[in-house]
């Protein structure tokens, strides 16, 4: 699938009643898991993994609520196959291993949708004749643009996976600090004019806040495979 072209834009993460929805998901999904050893590590891998999974579903062309349930089935997916110890890492990495689950819950949204034809059907593509099914537009596991995309926002979900761990660990005006110099590379001077603090604040937030930060990165790229009994939950 282009790249450009048929992916939907990737979601705001900022909105706040994504953020409400990714809660109730989280909160639904836990009671699933009620009978469950180790929830509080089910409850750490979906506030790790959502936002990614989300993501992935829009940009393949979901709407909303269905990104949101493709996210809940992954994650139990994971749960049960974790279970049964399905997940062997001399096989492949996790990251392959989850981008296929996704992959496979995304189609499933996509066959629902085709319960009902009418609906979701859409003009012949370039080169096609006839009608072109929601499902027919999901590009396969192995299709290298998607790929692309899906290493793009692992990347990019480790970072922002850690970001809000590091959140609830330094006070919010120095979080805030961090974010105009670092994130959106402001100078010091100019942070100390936006937000009335000193150098001095700048560079100790900086310096302070950057390295919880490379240490949450290092936890989560450490804890890429799913929970398991007597598993380490945080640094």
């Amino acid at each position: 699938m282009d790249e450009e072209g048929s992916m939907n834009a990737a979601p705001d993460y900022g909105n706040s009643e994504l953020e409400k929805l990714a809660d109730r998901t989280r909160r639904s999904l836990i009671l699933k898991l009620a009978d469950w050893q180790d929830r509080k590590s089910w409850d750490e891998f979906y506030r790790t993994y959502w936002r990614l999974i989300y993501s992935v579903a829009i940009q393949a062309g979901l709407q909303e609520q269905e990104a949101m349930d493709v996210v809940q089935e992954t994650i139990l997916t994971i749960a049960k196959q974790s279970r049964k110890q399905a997940y062997d890492p001399a096989r492949g990495s996790f990251k392959t291993w989850l981008w296929r689950i996704t992959s496979w819950r995304i189609r499933d949204q996509f066959r629902a949708r085709c319960k009902e034809p009418s609906q979701h059907q859409f003009p012949a593509q370039p080169g096609t004749s006839g009608t072109t099914h929601a499902i027919d537009l999901l590009p396969d596991v192995g299709d290298s643009s998607f790929e692309k995309i899906w290493e793009r926002e692992w990347q990019d979900n480790v970072m922002q996976a850690a970001l809000e761990r590091v959140k609830t660990k330094v006070s919010p005006k120095q979080f805030q600090i961090f974010d105009y110099n670092v994130l959106r590379g402001m100078k010091a001077a100019e942070v100390h004019k936006k937000l009335g603090v000193t150098t001095t604040q700048v560079y100790l937030a900086k310096h302070r806040v950057g390295a919880l930060l490379n240490k949450e990165i290092n936890f989560i790229r450490s804890q890429e495979d799913p929970p398991r009994s007597g598993r380490k939950t945080a640094p």
